[in-house]
């Protein structure tokens, strides 16, 4: 007889190979980290013998699942910003507390926790996105299991890396150590197409290539995306990608779930990986991956949960169930994506997707040791029928919980056995969990309360001190004051003329301040718009003191360049009213008496108020400079013939 380290005896081995092979009283035979030998479980313990025979009666015997697509460490932001719309949870909540808080012993702790919960629901190989993945991979190893470990490459400053050129360098160096390690397979992270500009991405595609790894990225995640891409670039998402090289390489493209026919086409020719995401898709309102056609064109397509930020669990087994109804659902057919098909997607179908079919994703002879044994017992497993064999893949699919999974074995080692986790101390890495979740829940109440932090949280604020003397007047006659503006003593420095899209948010506390966001269109002399700007502006409640005709206004400003959505800003700031001004201005820059003013000439068109209103202000910065200003201001107002009985101190936002 030939002795091996453990035999799987006496239960339901489903192999998930090309023979969707299935042996009802079977048995596996593992030694060192692979399959010696399946086959019916006489036969095997006739020929085999072993220092550890597992009774699986009334089991099923099967690979371990494969997750192909998640960010391991968000385990420690589940739960943190719910039912949001993809952008604001990204940019809003992730991505601010992410730069804070994500470090090597963050991304320890909330890896071992994901480690942990996978193992319970019988996952043994994962593909991973995220920073400072040379942690990752510690933490990976030492709970004992597979993956596919991509280090994130943004365009932007990230918790692990300055620049982009930095992420590259971190990433090199993460390759060169962990290539060729037994569990862990080092790739490379672009985060998608909308992060990373071209040079970033052939910057990726260069490293991923000479050293023959994965490269992992988001795709067609939301029609949002591929709408900006068709605009800015002329074509959906992944003719952009193939223009870039990421189809040349062991692509692993998460999501995909507003590609079209051709597309699908493309990353099938290209032998691209897809990893469907409907926990995801479904809670961020993205869409649902057009699966059925990816199966009929023959994509290498698996499953993942996506980071438990957006899902908010690990549980594959959640997965599967939730992919197979959707299929059903949305073709009106009953017969889209049966369990048997789901289940090679988690298993096989996941292994291809991640370009590690090679090792694991089913039982074979010479293949990896990832194997789980999975309990049929259960009440909700009951009663199960035995008139055809394969009734034991819809069982799995739709009756199984990630709960019935008793034992798993990674690269031969058992990792869970009795439903007893071996590999992770899971007490403490649950305290250690919580520890970091008050951290976060402080920084969060203190930043919601305030809303200059949260504006500072999304990036490109700068401040400016505001010191300013002004007037705000009611006109008759806006060509009046232009023909005026143009004679001695006043000399006009420039002008233009805009129109100006304004929406003020306001909040139940007035002495926190308002937000506004506006749009700003130059006009040439022929009234056509010239150039666009979007700013995001946050202004204190201003100190006044009050001359003649004008008034002194000391405030703080924080302006921001808006690159984002006014919906997005609309969600992430949560006002409890809002506002819109829109007027066209003509705004001058003049010189009177060798002192500097700006004029604005405005006609405000919503709320329609009838005749002009003029503004003149001037920077000031000591009492004497603000009162010598104040006198200029009434000397202007008597030349443009304007009644004082028309100042107001009313802002339009107010009127």
């Amino acid at each position: 007889m030939i002795k091996v380290e453990t035999i799987l005896a006496h239960g339901t081995v489903i192999a998930m190979d090309d023979a969707f092979t299935l042996i009802t009283d079977g048995a596996v035979a593992m030694d060192g980290d692979s399959i010696v030998a399946l086959g019916p479980a006489a036969e095997i313990l006739r020929d085999y013998t072993a220092a550890a025979v597992v009774d699986c009666h009334d089991c099923a015997i099967m690979p371990g699942l494969i997750n192909s697509h998640t960010h391991v460490p968000m385990t420690l932001l589940r739960g943190l910003a719910d039912d949001l719309r993809l952008d604001v949870w990204l940019m809003g909540y992730m991505m601010p507390v992410e730069r804070e808080f994500v470090t090597p012993e963050f991304v320890r702790v909330g890896t071992l926790l994901g480690c942990a919960e996978m193992i319970r629901s019988g996952v043994t190989t994962f593909a991973d996105m995220y920073y400072f993945e040379d942690a990752i991979a510690e933490a990976t190893a030492q709970a004992g299991l597979r993956a596919v470990l991509a280090q994130t490459v943004l365009k932007f400053p990230t918790p692990d890396a300055d620049s982009y050129e930095d992420a590259i360098e971190y990433c090199r160096k993460f390759i060169e150590k962990w290539k060729g390690h037994a569990l862990i397979v080092p790739a490379v992270g672009p985060h998608a197409h909308y992060t990373c500009p071209p040079e970033v991405l052939e910057a990726c595609v260069t490293l991923a290539t000479e050293y023959n790894v994965p490269l992992h990225t988001h795709v067609s995640e939301t029609a949002l995306e591929v709408e900006d891409s068709r605009k800015q670039h002329g074509m959906p998402v992944v003719p952009w990608i193939r223009r870039h090289g990421l189809l040349e390489t062991q692509l692993i493209a998460a999501h995909c779930v507003h590609v079209d026919s051709g597309e699908i086409l493309t990353l099938q020719h290209a032998g691209a990986g897809v990893v469907h995401n409907p926990s995801s898709n479904l809670k961020l309102a993205s869409g649902v991956a057009p699966v059925g056609e990816m199966i009929a064109a023959n994509v290498k397509l698996g499953l993942g949960t996506d980071g438990t930020a957006s899902n908010n669990d690990l549980d594959m087994f959640e997965e599967m169930r939730l992919a197979s109804f959707i299929a059903k659902g949305i073709s009106h057919d009953p017969l889209a994506v049966p369990a048997k098909t789901t289940l090679m997607l988690a298993t096989i179908g996941g292994a291809r997707a991640v370009h590690l079919d090679h090792l694991t994703g089913s039982l074979e002879v010479g293949k990896r040791a990832d194997v789980v044994v999975v309990n049929l017992t259960g009440l909700h497993n009951t009663p199960r029928f035995a008139r055809d064999p394969e009734l034991v893949y819809s069982q799995l699919v739709y009756a199984c919980k990630s709960s019935d999974v008793r034992d798993v074995w990674c690269n031969g080692q058992a990792v869970m056995r009795d439903w007893d986790v071996l590999t992770v101390d899971i007490p403490t890495v649950m305290e250690q969990a919580q520890a970091i979740a008050v951290q976060i829940d402080r920084f969060l109440m203190t930043r919601e309360g305030n809303l200059l932090d949260k504006l500072i949280a999304i990036g490109g604020i700068a401040q400016e001190e505001s010191y300013e003397v002004q007037v705000k007047v009611a006109v008759e006659d806006a060509a009046q004051v232009d023909r005026v503006l143009q004679q001695a003593p006043i000399r006009v420095e420039r002008s233009s003329v805009r129109r100006q899209y304004d929406t003020y948010f306001l909040f139940a506390d007035p002495t926190q301040g308002r937000i506004r966001y506006r749009e700003d269109e130059l006009l040439n002399k022929a009234g056509a718009v010239t150039e666009s700007r979007y700013s995001l502006t946050f202004t204190e409640p201003a100190k006044e003191r009050e001359f003649e005709q004008s008034v002194l206004l000391s405030r703080s400003r924080f302006t921001a360049r808006a690159d984002r959505s006014l919906r997005f800003y609309r969600e992430y700031f949560r006002p409890v009213n809002e506002r819109e001004v829109n007027k066209e201005r003509r705004r001058y820059h003049i010189l009177y008496k060798e002192t500097e003013f700006a004029i604005n000439v405005d006609q405000v068109t919503t709320p329609n108020l009838p005749g002009w209103y003029m503004e003149i202000k001037s920077r000031t910065w000591s009492p004497r400079d603000a009162d010598k200003k104040a006198a200029l201001i009434s000397e202007l107002l008597a030349l443009l013939k304007v009644d004082p009985r028309g100042v107001t101190r009313t802002e339009y936002v107010e009127i």
